[in-house]
C-alpha cells in the first residue's frame, strides 16, 4: 500500500475539552497527590495520546460499518489468525510470493483494518499524541473524588473513596494527522468520524458516563497532495523541501468540495465493499 506514494493528507487543527477530561495513566505510586493523575508529557502538561484519538475514532466508526453489515468490521484475529494463514499459503500456494500473499490477505481484510491499520497491514491514518497549547496552559489541574458502591447496600463501599485528576472544560490541544495513500471511499470514512468530532459526538477518556470526556474539533487547515505525473510529485517535492506548501493548502470552499466528493464516494461503494467476499478457514 505504501511502495508508491500516491496522496497525503494533513489536517490540522484545535481539540477543545467541552468538559473536564480524564485520560488515566494509572493509580499513582506517589506518597502526596492524585490516586489517579492524569497522562502528561515530560514538562507535566497534559496530554491525549493519538491512540486514544484513533481509537475513539475507529470504534464510532466500526460501529456505524457494522450496522451496514457487520463483515465491513472485524476485529483482525477472527480474520487471519495463524490457521488462517496457512490456509491462505496453501490454498492459493503463496508460500513464496510476497506479493500474491500481500493482495490475498488486503481482499481478507476488513474495512476498517484497510484505513486504521492490522497486524499484517500498516493504517493510513496516523495522529500525533495532542500537546496542550502551552500559551494557555497555566497547570489548572482539578480535583474530583469518586467512590465505589456496593450494589447491595446502595451505599459507599468500605475503603473504596479515591480522588482522581481532570483536565477542565475549556483546554486546547494541539490536532495534527496525515492520512496516506487512501482511496476516495476511505477518506470519505474518515470524514464522518472527524465529523462526529466536530459535532461533540465522541467523548474520550474515562468517566464518560459521568458527562466528562466531552470533546469538540475545529479543523483549520487541510493540506491536500494527489500528484498526477511524475513531475507534479517532484513539484510538490521541491516545494516540501523548500518549505512552501501554501499551493496545496485547500480554501474552506475546497475542503468543503473535497469532503462531500470523498463521502459521496464512500456512499456509492458501500454496496460494492458490503458484497466483498471474505473466506473463512
Amino acid at each position: 500500500m505504501f511502495d508508491i506514494f500516491k496522496s497525503r493528507l494533513e489536517l490540522s487543527g484545535i481539540l477543545t475539552t467541552v468538559t473536564a477530561l480524564r485520560i488515566s495513566q494509572g493509580r499513582s505510586t506517589e506518597p502526596i497527590g492524585s490516586d489517579l493523575p492524569v497522562v502528561k508529557d515530560s514538562l507535566g502538561r497534559p496530554l491525549i495520546p493519538g491512540a486514544s484519538f484513533k481509537g475513539a475514532l475507529r470504534s464510532r466508526l466500526e460501529s456505524f460499518l457494522r450496522g451496514i453489515d457487520p463483515q465491513l468490521a472485524v476485529a483482525p484475529n477472527e480474520l487471519v489468525g495463524p490457521d488462517k494463514m496457512r490456509w491462505l499459503k496453501e490454498q492459493k500456494q503463496l508460500h513464496d510470493n510476497d506479493a500474491a500473499l500481500t493482495a490475498a490477505l488486503l481482499q481478507e481484510t476488513d474495512l476498517a483494518s484497510l484505513v486504521f491499520g492490522s497486524p499484517w497491514a500498516a493504517g493510513k491514518f496516523q495522529v500525533r499524541d495532542l500537546s496542550v497549547l502551552p500559551d494557555v496552559w497555566f497547570g489548572q489541574y482539578q480535583e474530583r473524588d469518586g467512590v465505589s458502591i456496593d450494589r447491595d447496600t446502595e451505599t459507599a463501599a468500605e475503603g473504596k473513596l479515591y480522588d482522581f485528576q481532570v483536565v477542565p472544560a475549556g483546554t486546547p490541544f494541539e490536532f495534527k494527522a496525515v492520512v496516506e495513500n487512501a482511496e476516495d471511499w476511505e477518506l470519505g470514512l474518515l470524514m464522518i468520524g472527524l465529523h462526529q468530532f466536530e459535532n461533540e459526538m465522541i467523548p474520550l477518556g474515562g468517566g464518560r458516563s459521568r458527562g466528562l470526556g466531552v470533546v469538540k474539533l475545529q479543523l483549520d487547515e487541510m493540506i491536500w497532495v494527489k500528484p498526477s505525473s511524475p513531475q507534479d510529485l517532484m513539484n510538490y517535492l521541491k516545494h516540501l523541501v523548500d518549505g512552501q506548501l501554501q499551493p496545496y493548502v485547500k480554501s474552506s470552499p475546497e475542503i468543503e468540495t473535497l469532503k462531500n466528493k470523498w463521502t459521496t464516494e464512500l456512499l456509492n461503494q458501500l454496496p460494492r465493499l458490503a458484497a466483498r467476499e471474505i473466506t473463512h478457514a
